[in-house]
């Protein structure tokens, strides 16, 4: 797999923009979209190409890092990463549009398009793993990017998780807890996976996992899988509201990443 690039730089943007300029490639991520966790099998019947060409297709996607993959048993699942696509909406489209223009556009996405039910981000940062974990459980870094909420972790098996609202929360107290859950597995620096609800909505536990995994000339992928599989039909509101809250998983991650290569956030 060809490795991000640590800084957004022009070879990034170019397999990103020469992997969504093929339609075929472009009607495989609006399936993953749709509906995360799909074989190569059941992508195939949705194009009219051999099984080697939708292979060669995915691998393209792959290589930009728009769709990740993980193994269930024998069978091989793909997964729409949509970090990228932030990236270059953040550095090339937002700064071009209109506020009314865009929330236009999002109506328009929010009403015709399904909330998938898990939710697979991937991005490479250039930082070592023990960093990006601190980012991660540490409430100094966390009120540093993303929402800005602070975060406290219990990090044993069965520990509490909270997050208050912080002083960067119009309207909310800062004292205020706006997501609490427990921490399920902790193996620093590499993985945590914990249950996740937003106090604000009436909705099921969901579940988060972090996975850290160094690479080459110190560049690592962190990914972060949110899976409300097995909940109530209604838990998959919950991805939903994260996602619309402001850009959801895929901002956030592109702001810790430009956060810990450059030492500044995306809207510090």
């Amino acid at each position: 797999m060809t490795i991000w690039s640590p800084i957004f730089d022009r070879v990034s943007d170019d397999l990103v923009f020469k992997a969504l300029a093929d339609p075929t490639r472009r009607r495989l991520l609006d399936r993953l979209f749709a509906g995360g966790g799909r074989t190569l099998s059941e992508l195939e019947s949705d194009v009219d190409m051999t099984r080697f060409g939708v292979m060669k297709h995915l691998r393209l996607l792959e290589e930009a890092g728009l769709i990740t993959t993980r193994r269930r048993g024998r069978e091989k699942l793909h997964f729409l990463n949509a970090v990228p696509i932030r990236l270059v909406h953040d550095r090339w489209i937002d700064k071009y549009t209109e506020p009314g223009l865009a929330a236009l556009v999002h109506l328009k996405h929010t009403l015709e398009n399904p909330v998938t039910t898990v939710q697979v981000h991937r991005v490479y940062i250039k930082a070592t793993p023990e960093a990006i974990w601190t980012a991660i459980v540490d409430p100094e870094w966390s009120t540093r990017y993303g929402y800005r909420g602070v975060v406290d972790y219990d990090l044993r098996p069965g520990g509490v998780f909270k997050t208050l609202a912080g002083d960067h929360m119009p309207g909310i107290e800062s004292t205020a807890c706006v997501v609490e859950g427990e921490v399920i597995e902790s193996d620093p620096p590499r993985r945590l996976v914990q249950t996740w609800r937003p106090t604000w909505l009436d909705e099921p536990v969901t579940r988060l996992t972090y996975e850290i995994a160094e690479g080459d000339n110190g560049v690592c992928s962190l990914t972060l899988t949110h899976d409300v599989d097995g909940a109530p039909q209604t838990g998959a509101q919950v991805a939903g509201e994260v996602e619309n809250a402001g850009g959801g998983w895929p901002q956030v991650l592109s702001d810790l990443k430009t956060l810990l290569e450059t030492g500044t956030g995306l809207y510090s």
